[in-house]
């Protein structure tokens, strides 16, 4: 029997040196009798779910004992929870009191059947937050926000303050989502970037020869440059938008657009933007839409692109821009939320305002027609994701942020 991978730290020696290995080791020792479970709205679908399938083995690995629970919901209740998302991220919406009952009464039934007695909790976003009144809390309680909060619509944000207040700690990606009206001395906000597992399908390094493979069984021949978005289809990732560029850029340089993206089963959304994407794109046979591919099919058109896009209105983090950095591929994508914190301008890729979509035309223009540019970005790109990015550097940060709390 072929022997099957399974994730373990000392694998990533190789990557990242015997030192940062063992010093992760030396201090999750302190935490080796304790336990930690971590909850959230959907196992799969959205940087959340990819991070915590490595995260959490990896916690094991090293001797802290934890657990993933997934908030069950219906569609009424996911339907409220995304709008609070996009609420969250500066949109306006009519928080009712049906709306309010509906979200707790949810949290409440999963209190009912989700037994908390671990030594830590992480929540993360908005969907399980209130989850926390619903028991008699005896640990640190932390909640992890994922998302652009430095704009939130202020009736929805008063209204969640109250739950995020029982919490002993908060986790944002980038400083500019500390909230200011929550001081440090009443709730700590700790600082956390994402991250990716470089060893994972979706970024292992694979051969010429199986990226051609799988592009060739997606459909996609490689007889013109390509130029990829990865995301979920969400208005935030504005895959419309993307298409009109994508005309912009057609008028100069022939070659090949694929929008690749996912459903999450916490957003109810996604179906409706990627049938309007569909029809924007009509019979264009250089347009080609991917839906909920596989690991390793991501893997091959990162590879397989001459460019990747990451042209978000709004963006919490984005790992989709290291994954692609990874794999020596430069990025082109917006000047929002934790993408600037990956792309350091004309050195492994290029940011512009969302809104600029001939900017976006003529810099993924420059680098189709300027390969040995974009190698050069590329080869930047990965150096800067394993010095920053790794999944070896988020778990440290976890094991520290715990150390700090226990």
């Amino acid at each position: 029997m072929a022997e099957i991978p399974v994730i373990s730290l000392d694998k990533y020696r190789d990557l990242v040196g015997d030192k940062t290995i063992e010093k992760i080791h030396s201090e999750a020792s302190s935490l080796s009798e304790k336990t930690l479970v971590h909850i959230n709205s959907t196992y799969q679908g959205g940087g959340v779910a990819e991070i915590l399938n490595s995260l959490i083995i990896l916690l094991n690995d090293v001797g802290i004992k934890t657990d993933w629970r997934v908030l069950h919901g219906n569609q009424d209740f996911f339907s409220i929870t995304k709008k609070f998302h996009n609420a969250l991220q500066g949109e306006k919406i009519n928080l009712t009191d049906l709306k309010k009952r509906v979200y707790y009464i949810a949290n409440v039934n999963n209190a009912i059947f989700t037994h908390l007695n671990h030594d830590f909790v992480i929540i993360h976003d908005p969907q399980p937050l209130p989850i926390i009144t619903c028991y008699k809390k005896r640990q640190p309680w932390i909640w992890r926000c994922h998302i652009d909060i430095s704009e939130p619509m202020k009736e929805l944000w008063d209204y969640l303050k109250m739950f995020i207040l029982k919490y002993d700690a908060m986790i944002v990606s980038m400083d500019k989502f500390r909230e200011r009206d929550l001081p440090n001395h009443i709730m700590p906000q700790y600082i956390i970037r994402p991250s990716i597992n470089p060893l994972n399908i979706k970024n292992n390094d694979i051969s010429e020869s199986t990226v051609s493979k799988y592009m060739s069984k997606m459909g996609i021949s490689q007889d013109k440059p390509i130029i990829s978005q990865i995301s979920r289809f969400d208005k935030w990732k504005d895959p419309e938008g993307m298409v009109k560029i994508f005309k912009l850029i057609k008028k100069k340089v022939d070659c090949k657009l694929v929008l690749m993206g996912s459903m999450a089963t916490d957003d109810p959304e996604g179906q409706e933007i990627f049938e309007n994407v569909e029809k924007t794109v009509g019979d264009d046979k250089d347009i080609h839409l991917v839906m909920n591919a596989p690991d390793i099919e991501v893997n091959a058109l990162q590879r397989a692109s001459s460019v990747v896009i990451q042209r978000s209105l709004k963006e919490g983090f984005a790992i989709t821009v290291s994954e692609a950095l990874w794999k020596k591929t430069p990025v082109v994508a917006s000047n929002v939320g934790g993408i600037p914190s990956q792309i350091i301008d004309g050195k492994n890729g290029y940011l512009l305002e969302p809104m600029n979509l001939n900017g976006f035309a003529d810099r993924i223009t420059h680098l189709i027609n300027n390969p040995n540019v974009a190698k050069e970005m590329g080869q930047y790109g990965r150096n800067h994701v394993k010095n920053n990015f790794l999944i070896t550097r988020h778990l440290m940060d976890y094991i520290n942020l715990m150390n700090k709390l226990s």
